[in-house]
């Protein structure tokens, strides 16, 4: 389970720093609404500019957290609980403008993951120990 979870947390950190800073300008079919980008995403679901940067900032960090977390154990828990937390959020906002339930696969698929990892979080301590 030790390297199953390394895998998790290797797959979430890695798909959301991609999201964030490399495709974070360009279409995919699981943006909200008919947004082209990151910035145009949140102006479909109603939000402030500046909330873009923040859930960026969260997201990103976090999902570093991530990664250092299979050196520091202590901090996979917190991180992925987190990221659990903003995942949440996304969902509810593709709900909130009637996306079709395609779109919310992504988010819902990584929130499993790091409620996952976040519950076996303890296994990788003891296993660290």
């Amino acid at each position: 389970m030790y390297y199953v979870i390394i895998a998790l947390k290797l797959i979430v950190a890695i798909s959301l720093l991609n999201v964030w800073l490399i495709q974070k300008d360009k279409p995919t079919k699981w943006r909200g609404g008919n947004a082209q980008n990151i910035k145009e995403e949140f102006e479909v679901y109603g939000l402030p500019g500046w909330m873009c940067y923040v859930v960026g900032a969260l997201k990103v960090g976090l999902g570093l957290c991530l990664i250092a977390s299979i050196w520091f154990p202590v901090l996979a828990q917190p991180a992925a609980l987190g990221l659990a937390l903003l995942l949440s959020g996304s969902i509810v906002m593709h709900f909130k403008i009637n996306d079709p339930l395609y779109k919310s696969f992504p988010a819902f698929l990584f929130l499993l993951m790091c409620l996952v990892i976040a519950y076996f979080a303890d296994v990788q301590l003891i296993a660290f120990a």
